[in-house]
C-alpha cells in the first residue's frame, strides 16, 4: 500500500511537471502545448505527446552550398539540415557522391559526382533518422566555368512578368551571374517566340525598316547585360577610356561618372572587347525580344504615350537648356523593363551584331534569325540622349558604318550559356 502511494505521487508530481512545461510553452510559443488545436492544453494533448514518444526526428536539408557546379563533377558542397547525423549516402540526381564526410548531426560535405544532363537536380541524404530531399538542390550548369552566380531564381520584384519568371525558372540556369572576366552582370532571358517590328508611339509612325511585323521564335536562352557597358567596366578590360562624357556635370558627381555608358565606340572596336572576354553583341532580334519582355506596345512599360517615356529613358525632350539633357547618365537610374534589364530606351544607342538590311523583315528567317550575311552598315537599337522619344520605341532601327565611333553609340554584351 505504502509503494502504491508513493508510485501515484511520483506519477502526480511527474504529471503536474509535465502539464506545467506544456503551459509555459503555451505561454511562450501561442499555444504551442495545444497539440490537437482545440485551444486548451490539457489531457488530450499529453495522450498525443505521450504518444509520439520515442519517434524518430526526420532528416530534413535546408541548403546545399555552393548550389551550382560543373557537369564534370568535382565541386565540394557543404548540406545543411536537421537530423543528418549517421549519414549513410549522398545522391544528386541519382549519382552518388563521393567523400561525403558527417561534419555534425546539421552538416555535411561531400563532392559532386560528373553527370551530363544541365540543370536543377534533387539532392537526397540518407541517415539513421530517414532520407531527406531537397528538390532542384543543385545545378549543374557550363556558367561555373565564366561566371558567378548571384542568384538562381528570379526575384518577383525585379522579374515582375509571372510567364517570363516561369520561364527562366523551367531553364535549369542560374537567372543573375556575373561574369568573371569582364565583371559584367548579367540576367538570363528565356527562349520564347515574340512579333517582331513596327510598334508606332502615338507621337511618331513607324519607318519602313520596321515592316513587315513578323513572328520570331529564338530557340536558345541567352544572357543579356542587365546594364549597357559602362566606362569603367571598358577601362578595366581595354585599359583606356574612349568616352567623350569623363568629366562631372551638376547632375552626374564625379564618383559617378565611371557608372556613365561607355560611348564613342565603334562596332569594330567592340569586338576587341569581345575577344578579351569572351562576350558577344545580341542579335538584332535577341535585342528586341529582350527589350520588349513581353510587350507589344512602343515602350517596354506597355505603352504607347511618348509621355511616359521619362520614367524609363534618358532621352532628348525638346532642349538642351544648361546641358541638363545634353549628356549621358550614369546606368541604371531610370526603371527597369520586366526582365530587370535597364536603359533599353534611352541613354546611348546599343550596337547590335546584324548587318543591316532595309527589307530583311521580308525575308527573315522565323527561327533564331542572324540578319543579312553581309552589308555597309551595322544595326543600332535604343535610342539615345541626343534624339527624341521616336528613335527610343521598341522596333525603331538605326544604322552606322561599323567603323563610326560617335558621341552617341555604346553596347550591352550577350552570352550563350
Amino acid at each position: 500500500m505504502r509503494m502504491t502511494t508513493t508510485v501515484t505521487t511520483i506519477a502526480k508530481v511527474a504529471g503536474g511537471l509535465l502539464a506545467i512545461t506544456m503551459a509555459a510553452a503555451t505561454h511562450a510559443q501561442c499555444i504551442q502545448g495545444d497539440l490537437n488545436g482545440d485551444g486548451t492544453v490539457n489531457g488530450i494533448d499529453l495522450g498525443i505527446l505521450l504518444g509520439d514518444w520515442g519517434e524518430t526526428c526526420p532528416a530534413v536539408i535546408t541548403s546545399v552550398t555552393p548550389g551550382v557546379g560543373l557537369p564534370a563533377g568535382g565541386t565540394a558542397i557543404t548540406i545543411t539540415g536537421q537530423q543528418l547525423g549517421g549519414v549513410q549516402s549522398v545522391t544528386i540526381g541519382g549519382v552518388a557522391a563521393t567523400n561525403v564526410v558527417g561534419v555534425s548531426p546539421t552538416t555535411i560535405t561531400a563532392v559532386t559526382p560528373p553527370l551530363k544532363s544541365l540543370g536543377a537536380k534533387d539532392v537526397v541524404v540518407t541517415t539513421t533518422a530517414g532520407t531527406a530531399t531537397l528538390v532542384g538542390g543543385f545545378t549543374y550548369s557550363q556558367i561555373a566555368e565564366w561566371g558567378t552566380v548571384l542568384e538562381m531564381v528570379p526575384d518577383p520584384a525585379v522579374v515582375t512578368n509571372a510567364g517570363l519568371r516561369a520561364a527562366i525558372i523551367a531553364t535549369g540556369l542560374p537567372w543573375r551571374v556575373r561574369d568573371n572576366a569582364s565583371q559584367i552582370e548579367m540576367l538570363l532571358v528565356p527562349a520564347g517566340t515574340f512579333m517582331m517590328g513596327c510598334s508606332p508611339s502615338l507621337q511618331y509612325e513607324c519607318e519602313s525598316n520596321e515592316n513587315p511585323v513578323h513572328q520570331v521564335t529564338l530557340t536558345q536562352a541567352y544572357y543579356l547585360g542587365r546594364y549597357e557597358v559602362t566606362q569603367a567596366q571598358w577601362t578595366a578590360v581595354m585599359g583606356s577610356n574612349p568616352s567623350g562624357f569623363q568629366s562631372a556635370s551638376a547632375q552626374v558627381p564625379a564618383a559617378q561618372v565611371p557608372l556613365r555608358p561607355v560611348e564613342k565606340v565603334s562596332w569594330n572596336m567592340i569586338q576587341g572587347f569581345e575577344t578579351a572576354t569572351g562576350l558577344r553583341l545580341p542579335t538584332e532580334a535577341e535585342w528586341e525580344y529582350a527589350c520588349r519582355a513581353g510587350t507589344t506596345t512602343a515602350f517596354n512599360n506597355g505603352s504607347n504615350d511618348d509621355a511616359t517615356l521619362g520614367t524609363l529613358a534618358w532621352f532628348w525632350t525638346g532642349s538642351c537648356s544648361g546641358g541638363a539633357m545634353c549628356q549621358t547618365r550614369p546606368v541604371g537610374q531610370k526603371l527597369a523593363n520586366a526582365l530587370g534589364l535597364h536603359d533599353m530606351h534611352g541613354n546611348v544607342y546599343e550596337w547590335v551584331e546584324d548587318w543591316y538590311g532595309s527589307s530583311y523583315y521580308a525575308q527573315s528567317p522565323a527561327v533564331d534569325p542572324l540578319g543579312p550575311t553581309s552589308g555597309s552598315y551595322r544595326v543600332l537599337r535604343g535610342g539615345t540622349w541626343y534624339f527624341n522619344s521616336d528613335f527610343c520605341r521598341a522596333s525603331f532601327r538605326d544604322v552606322l558604318d561599323p567603323g563610326n565611333n560617335g558621341i552617341l553609340s555604346g553596347f550591352r554584351v550577350a552570352r550563350t550559356p
